[in-house]
């Protein structure tokens, strides 16, 4: 179930490999109304994924930000990265159900898509997916739980 879409402010970077769909992600979310923080990468030039992904999960665990979205090739090392911060939970996403169910049953607080594996229709529409989807709670809320607990 969709819920209505709320606006929030949404942390965003990438690496090189994640800039192209970084920059169409960036302008759909503020299309949306989205306050919308880049966090970099600002152009297709090599970098440390890392240095960009890791401050994007920061300003969500800290709550200056609602939530993230992060970029690379596949979006395994930026999840991998995101992961690390405490609070976070970051879905890597391919399609409209692994977006629907991250959201229901994880409380993902951070999204991350691989630009070399889905198409950019796709990923827009994932972003949106994952957006407007709402949290079950439930049975789902003590499994957060203990995610938290076991940091």
């Amino acid at each position: 179930m969709v819920g209505p879409l709320k606006t929030m402010t949404i942390g965003i970077g990438s690496d090189h490999a994640g800039f192209q769909y970084k920059e169409a992600i960036r302008k759909l979310l503020a299309d949306l109304g989205h306050d919308v923080t880049d966090f970099g990468t600002y152009s297709a030039q090599p970098v440390d994924y890392p240095l960009f992904i890791r401050p994007v999960a920061e300003a969500v665990a800290r709550g200056v930000c609602e939530r993230g979205i992060v970029l690379g090739g596949s979006g395994n090392g930026e999840a991998i990265t995101a992961n690390r911060v405490h609070g976070i939970r970051c879905a890597l996403c391919w399609n409209l159900e692994s977006a629907r169910l991250a959201r229901q049953h994880n409380n993902a607080n951070m999204l991350s898509l691989g630009q070399r594996m889905l198409s950019l229709d796709t990923a827009l529409a994932v972003v949106r997916t994952w957006l407007e989807t709402p949290f079950e709670g439930g049975r789902h809320q003590h499994r957060i739980d203990l995610i938290d607990a076991a940091g």
